[in-house]
């Protein structure tokens, strides 16, 4: 019965998606984008789609994704919205970076990566356009979300600590391209959170691929050490963003969540985050004070 339930309330949904959207004018990229999937279709096998159209989706949204945020270094204008502005960026903690980043995508990831076809095969994930649904990211983030935060924490924990999770805690001040700077165990274990919810909710290859991307622009934006103003990110309702998860990196403890806030809220780990803003809140009204 609640099997039933939900496949109902799913195509309720889904009918509700169809019936605003039919008010909604022809999107001009539309055509342009089903000519460029049914040409990469026509001319790649599936194996080739799901391997090295994934890895080069991620490779390509990464750096993308990082790069606002590494020009903000040599912006003096943007320097008012880095959040740790005693900490700067240098080129030997990012050459550093880099370095471990090349190792983690393809020393570690590709060969999670090279089993995307069998997954697809395996779950009956189609690729062709005609079955492209109309996707959304948010059930996959929330429950990415519940597995970091839980995992997170247990990686905090005292006893093992030291061996895993401090290789991220190595820049105090985080910067947008340290996001999937870590340690191969971490990559494993906190990386599994973001395929639950492709097996959860993926009915299409493009899906996947959409998930990649609503992912890296996360956690590259909480990871950017900027809190820029008018992040369409900040519109997503209980978002983090760069302000909280900095928090974490100049604490070490609470704010454990990737995404989201609640479970944070819920166990009372943003207590010193909250305490601490309230803290800066103050200064601020007594350099003001002092100002007039």
């Amino acid at each position: 019965m609640a099997t039933n339930d939900s496949v109902n309330i799913l195509n309720s949904a889904y009918l509700a998606v169809e019936y605003i959207d039919s008010f909604l004018p022809d999107n001009p990229l539309q055509q342009p984008f089903k000519n460029a999937w049914n040409y990469m279709l026509d001319n790649y096998t599936k194996f080739q789609i799901a391997t090295w159209g994934s890895l080069i989706v991620h490779e390509v949204a990464y750096f993308l994704i990082c790069v606002p945020g590494f020009i903000f270094q040599f912006i003096p204008y943007m320097q008012k919205y880095k959040i740790q502005q005693d900490k700067p960026e240098t080129w030997e903690k990012q050459w550093k970076c880099f370095k471990t980043l090349l190792f983690n995508h393809f020393c570690i990831q590709l060969p999670l990566i090279c089993g995307t076809y069998y997954f697809t095969e395996y779950f009956n994930i189609p690729y062709g356009w005609e079955e492209m649904p109309r996707w959304y990211c948010f059930g996959c983030a929330v429950i990415e979300d519940a597995w970091h935060y839980f995992l997170h924490r247990l990686l905090h924990h005292k006893r093992i600590y030291k061996y895993i999770h401090k290789v991220h805690h190595e820049f105090v001040s985080p910067f947008g391209m340290q996001a999937e700077y870590a340690h191969p165990l971490e990559t494993l274990i906190l990386g599994a959170g973001f395929f639950i919810g492709i097996v959860v909710f993926c009915n299409h290859v493009v899906l996947l691929w959409a998930w990649v991307i609503c992912r890296l622009m996360e956690t590259i934006d909480v990871h950017s050490g900027y809190d820029v103003p008018l992040n369409p990110l900040h519109l997503v309702p209980f978002y983090a963003g760069a302000r909280f998860h900095d928090f974490h990196h100049m604490n070490f403890i609470g704010n454990y969540a990737s995404t989201f806030t609640w479970w944070d809220r819920l166990f009372g780990t943003d207590s010193q985050f909250i305490a601490y803003q309230e803290k800066e809140k103050k200064k601020q009204g007594i350099t003001k004070k002092k100002a007039n």
